[in-house]
């Protein structure tokens, strides 16, 4: 890796395909079964864990989140990294970008 730059540490969140797969669709459904685990959220929490990456979760809410669908941290979150890249690396190689171009909208003949 090049000097300087830094990798950019993030991951997927995949507990809305988990629960797909498992047959919920809906957010609400998680609810009562987190407050059966000790973990009571309200149910705006809830589709908030499920719809977006949560930037903080405690430990007691994943480990239920891991017992309710019967899987482990690693099915649900999937780290990745991004190496960025620096100016000067990518300018002698590929080509800039295509400009898109305005849309020129014609009448149809024989309408």
């Amino acid at each position: 890796m090049t000097a300087g730059l830094k990798r950019q540490m993030g991951y997927h969140w995949h507990l809305r395909r988990l629960m797909a797969e498992r047959g919920m669709f809906a957010t609400t459904d998680l609810v009562p079964l987190l407050a059966d685990r000790g973990v009571n959220l309200s149910r705006e929490q809830v589709y908030r864990l499920v719809v977006r990456v949560p930037e903080r979760l405690n430990l007691t809410a994943l480990a239920a989140l891991c017992d309710i669908p019967a899987c482990t941290p690693a099915d649900l979150i999937e780290p990745h990294a991004e190496v960025p890249t620096s100016k000067r690396a990518s300018a002698g190689g590929s080509p800039p970008p295509a400009r898109p171009r305005r849309a020129r909208v014609v009448p149809l003949s024989g309408a």
